[in-house]
């Protein structure tokens, strides 16, 4: 048999399933893909919030990776949770050389508002792991953080994407999920420039959105699709999954990544 298509995942995990790379494989599975991991650090986490994080060494980065690169290969990556400067710097250099397209997703702080990437690394995340992107998808906060602008609407979107764009990725995805109406994200490369909205669903059940999407993204692109229509399809299964989000634990919840599966059942 053919094997699917295989994407890595480089992030870290999230004990309660619901983010993380436990979201990234869970998202690869649903969407046919077959997800590998590199473990970035070990959270203790729920529905409420963030209780301890521990970053990897460095090495035991490099070897996980070396490891499913080296043997099995891979057709897309996508990253997520790089708490220090050290590791986004470590993870960029392996990026550096990767024939397969990237998907970086700029994880500074949890749903809950924890944080999760150390203030000294933000500079390693401009000049180290931007360059190596094929799509960058920052949500507000993140692009914020990143650029310096502060996003309350659609033209400081566009500011925003434009800044991101001189950090070196090929696309930007500017999520605009935090601000009201639809839920609208801007995606472009400079020249092209393409909006996805889609309604928002009263659903406070969203945790593991932003991970969700990257890794839906980087099946997308391991398929071999042009990026707009990865983004597209990857937005359309994120707000199904938002839709059909369920309660967990006694915060919030995650989105469900099996939507599909249970809607055939």
């Amino acid at each position: 048999m053919t094997a699917p298509p295989r994407v890595l995942t480089i992030a870290g995990s999230d004990s309660g399933g619901g983010a993380g790379i436990q979201a990234d494989l869970k998202t690869m599975l649903a969407l046919g893909a077959h997800g590998m991991s590199v473990l970035t650090a070990v959270t203790a986490q729920n529905s409420l919030g963030v209780q301890g994080a521990w970053e990897l060494p460095v090495e035991a980065v490099r070897a996980q990776y070396r490891s499913v690169v080296d043997d099995i290969g891979v057709q897309a990556v996508k990253t997520g949770m790089l708490s220090s400067p050290e590791l986004v710097t470590a993870v960029a250099e392996l990026l550096s050389d990767v024939a397969a397209p990237v998907v970086v997703d700029p994880v500074s702080v949890s749903k809950h508002g924890d944080k999760l990437l150390a203030d000294d690394a933000l500079d390693a995340v401009r000049t180290a792991l931007l360059p190596v992107a094929t799509v960058a998808t920052p949500n507000l906060d993140e692009a914020a953080q990143l650029t310096g602008i502060t996003v309350t609407d659609e033209a400081d979107m566009r500011h925003a994407a434009a800044r991101l764009l001189t950090y070196g990725p090929r696309w930007v995805m500017v999520k605009g999920g935090h601000l009201p109406g639809k839920a609208a994200d801007l995606l472009t490369d400079g020249e092209e420039e393409h909006w996805l909205r889609a309604p928002r669903h009263d659903n406070r059940h969203t945790h593991g959105t932003g991970c969700t999407l990257a890794s839906a993204i980087a099946v997308g692109l391991a398929q071999g699709r042009p990026v707009p229509d990865a983004v597209r399809r990857a937005k359309e299964y994120v707000t199904a999954a938002i839709a059909a989000g369920f309660a967990l634990g006694a915060g919030i919840g995650p989105v469900d990544h099996g939507w599909r599966i249970h809607a055939r059942s």
